[in-house]
C-alpha cells in the first residue's frame, strides 16, 4: 500500500490556505487559483492512540486541537 501524505500549503498568489494529497513526483498547485507560488506550512499531526476504531477523541483545552486558525477558533468549543 502506497501512502500519500496530506500537506498544508499557503498560496502566495491568492493568499489562501489549503490541504492536498501529494505524491513524491508531483508538484502541487493551489486548488483555488492554480498558482504554483506555494509555502508549505507546518502541520499538526494526530498521533495514533490506543482508541478503538470509530471512538471519538476527547477535546483538549482551547488551542490544543490543532485547528489551523489557532486558539479560540476550535469547533469543539
Amino acid at each position: 500500500m502506497q501512502r500519500m501524505p496530506i500537506y498544508e500549503y499557503h498560496c502566495r498568489s491568492c493568499g489562501r490556505d489549503f490541504e492536498t494529497l501529494v505524491r513524491a513526483s508531483e508538484t502541487p498547485a493551489c486548488i483555488h487559483c492554480s498558482g504554483a507560488d506555494l509555502e508549505k506550512k507546518l502541520s499538526v499531526f494526530a498521533p495514533q492512540t490506543g482508541q478503538a476504531a470509530g471512538a471519538a477523541p476527547s477535546a483538549g483545552p482551547c488551542g490544543a486541537c490543532g485547528h489551523p486558525a489557532g486558539p479560540g477558533a476550535c469547533a469543539l468549543d
